[in-house]
């Protein structure tokens, strides 16, 4: 009987054993795309989050105090979708919808991993400007 992959959630937090917490299934999918999704990676303004891996990330912050617009939308929503596909390749996109309004962006992420045992997660994200 095979068990389902468990790790470390981040942000990282205690459990009641006051030790690491530890998920896995959707609780941990969701973990893995908070990480990537809010992590900065490098561009030509900044080197980058992590020291140890410069370029992991999606870029987010390169959108912030930018013009709110549909092309700003546009952008949020590529910079995710690439992201998920070059960091967590057994992510399924499902949908990714920005949603503007005056005090700021919200993403809303619908995916799920096609590996064989199937997760699903919807994840919101606000970022007020």
């Amino acid at each position: 009987m095979s068990r389902a992959p468990q790790n470390l959630l981040i942000p990282f937090r205690r459990d009641r054993k006051r030790d690491f917490a530890a998920g896995a299934g959707a609780e941990l999918l969701a973990s893995k795309v908070r990480q990537v999704l809010l992590t900065e990676g490098a561009t030509p303004h900044s080197t980058g989050e992590l020291p140890w891996r410069t370029s992991f990330g999606a870029g987010l912050s390169r959108l912030r105090h930018q013009r709110n617009d549909t092309v700003l939308a546009e952008l949020a929503r590529v910079y995710v979708r690439d992201a998920l596909a070059r960091w967590l390749p057994g992510v399924q996109i499902v949908q990714v919808t920005v949603e503007q309004d005056e005090g700021g962006h919200t993403l809303r992420i619908h995916i799920r991993t096609s590996n064989t045992s199937p997760n699903s997660v919807s994840l919101s994200i606000a970022r007020s400007s």
